[in-house]
């Protein structure tokens, strides 16, 4: 992003829903979160993998009308001279956390500091209704986004090895957790 480029966050409206998909960019598969946990402590490891892949998620179908003005869910987007670059999508939980159901970014701007603009803008979100953190679940394959996390603060919490059981390439899905 330059300098003349403003980053503008902007919650979901009837006329933004043909951008919400928009950051739906393939994601490199390179590496694994091997997880461990010891003394009621979760730790873990990276293993590389001998050889780069590229995965995408398959696009969203909601009802997107359901997260537009609602106190408990909400989508922003963020836009870059009129484009959409990245999207977060937010549920306030019955556990008073934040959970993040959704975070993207157009991959010429991974790395650039949308993804944790986002991020700040949620938990902007979840401070103004007294949530106690945010929550999100990652796949063990998807190295980057575990790194992104741990980056802007995330914990690993938790660890389920059967949700994912039909993806042969997915051994766990990581739930991380920021406390406020």
């Amino acid at each position: 992003m330059t300098h003349e480029s403003k980053l503008i966050i902007s919650p979901l409206t009837d006329d933004l829903i043909e951008d919400i998909n928009k950051t739906n960019d393939p994601f490199r598969l390179y590496g694994r979160v091997v997880p461990r946990l010891q003394s009621g402590k979760w730790s873990y490891k990276e293993v590389l993998f001998d050889e780069e892949t590229e995965t995408r998620f398959p696009d969203d179908h909601l009802e997107w009308d359901q997260y537009i003005d609602r106190e408990d869910k909400k989508v922003f987007l963020a836009y870059l001279n009129d484009s959409c670059i990245g999207q977060i999508r937010v549920v306030k939980e019955w556990n008073r956390f934040c959970y993040i159901e959704n975070i993207a970014t157009k991959r010429e701007y991974r790395g650039s500091g949308v993804g944790k603009v986002l991020l700040h803008q949620a938990e902007e979100w979840a401070r103004e209704r007294s949530l106690i953190g945010m929550s999100l679940e990652a796949q063990d394959d998807n190295l980057d986004a575990c790194r992104f996390y741990v980056k802007q603060g995330f914990k690993l919490g938790g660890v389920d090895t059967l949700k994912q059981a039909y993806n042969p390439n997915i051994d766990a899905t990581l739930y991380w957790y920021k406390l406020f």
